[in-house]
């Protein structure tokens, strides 16, 4: 039994774990060599992340979708790179956003040279996965679009909000829908398709990682919370400090406006609505919050989640690339604790 890719999934078949590990090498490879310019600080830039490494969490699905045909197909692996570019890009957009120092444990780009240089960057990585998507044909062009512009949709009600009478809850799911899942199920989706895999496969495929990208973002959200150390290289309640209401605070909030709700859920709102950068009351709200009833029923969430996911493989035929996904969601419980 050999550990690869992220959160420790273990391969337990030889030939897999040699696909796997030959897989995600070429890609890192391919990442190299398309984030190359004849201009070298846009190099550096370009490679920043890269280099910073990752849990390359979207090649890996694209390795193990492509199982159901022929992994070895010429296109598998500029797939995988095109969906990491493209995943890559958004984290340099994100930090800007965020105004984030830190990212994958080193300075975020745009600490390190600007607002303006890490959005080009961005945008650079972005032509780059565009350049290697127009050689796997128009209709891996026209699904990559389609996933763009749901994951750009889904920033935009990010940053929004919901609309009056909208469940936040709810909304927020869509918010992840966008963001993360439709990337990751275009992750399964290509390495299914670039396989020559059957089209009942492609779309089971498609659906597993959608779902199983909604909770591995939502797994992000308890871990964030509940653990001591976050794999990220963020520390733990990042997102309390910086006021991003993910799932237990919107389950604590709908809680604290109910019928049933108690002083005690007010007062844990009005502390969280308040300046965390503040250490003591940051590490107040965090320990308040992981006490709270909140953070479990966003565990059960995640937990549904992933057993969705995981009922979407059943048609598939029986052999250890679909052992592996099971296993991805066994792993996505477990950050989820």
């Amino acid at each position: 039994m050999t550990v690869v890719g992220p959160f420790g999934l273990s391969v337990r078949d030889q030939a897999l774990e040699a696909d796997v590990q030959a897989g995600l090498a070429a890609v890192e490879e391919g990442l190299l060599e398309a984030t190359k310019s004849d201009v070298p600080f846009i190099t550096e830039s370009a490679q920043h992340l890269v280099r910073a490494g990752g849990k390359r969490f979207r090649p890996l699905l694209v390795t193990l979708a492509a199982q159901f045909g022929d992994p070895y197909a010429p296109g598998v692996v500029p797939s995988a790179v095109v969906v990491e570019l493209t995943h890559l890009a958004t984290l340099y957009h994100d930090d800007v956003m965020d105004e984030a120092d830190v990212r994958r444990g080193v300075a975020s780009a745009n600490a390190r040279w600007g607002n303006s240089l890490a959005v080009l960057t961005g945008d650079f990585l972005f032509a780059r996965a565009s350049h290697i998507l127009a050689d796997l044909g128009p209709e891996a062009v026209r699904i990559q679009a389609g996933a763009f512009e749901r994951l750009v949709t889904g920033q935009i009600l990010e940053t929004a909000g919901p609309r009056d009478g909208r469940d936040p809850v709810d909304h927020y799911l869509d918010v992840l829908a966008g963001k993360t899942g439709s990337l990751v199920a275009v992750a399964c989706r290509f390495g299914a398709m670039m396989s020559g895999a059957d089209e009942t496969a492609v779309d089971i495929l498609t659906q597993y990682g959608e779902r199983l990208g909604t909770a591995f973002q939502l797994a992000d959200d308890v871990l964030d919370i509940a653990s001591d150390s976050h794999e990220s290289g963020k520390t733990p309640g990042t997102d309390l400090r910086e006021g991003v209401a993910t799932l237990p605070v919107l389950y604590l909030r709908a809680r604290a406006e109910s019928p049933s709700g108690t002083a005690e859920d007010r007062a844990l709102c009005e502390l969280l609505a308040g300046d965390l950068t503040d250490d003591a009351r940051h590490a107040e709200a965090l320990a308040a919050l992981r006490a709270h009833p909140a953070l479990e029923q966003a565990r059960r969430d995640t937990v549904r989640h992933v057993q969705e996911a995981r009922a979407v493989l059943a048609p598939l035929p029986d052999c250890m690339a679909k052992t592996a996904l099971e296993s991805l969601c066994d792993a996505v419980v477990h950050r989820a604790g």
